[in-house]
């Protein structure tokens, strides 16, 4: 399985590093595996919902 790093998800999905190691330790992206302290996420992974749509005062 091939793998990429946080800062290649980020730019693949829009998001920023922080929120991409974020959705790993939430555990919202499967697969998502960290090694000596590294995430590494598979590449066939798809973007995390956002978890705050829907909630009173989210604004989308």
């Amino acid at each position: 399985m091939d793998f990429m790093t946080t800062k290649e998800a980020a730019r693949k999905w829009e998001l920023t590093e922080r929120m991409v190691q974020y959705h790993c330790k939430a555990s919202r992206i499967p697969g998502a595996i960290k090694l000596s302290g590294v995430w590494l996420i598979p590449k066939d992974a798809s973007r995390p919902d956002d978890g705050r749509a829907g909630r009173k005062g989210a604004t989308t």
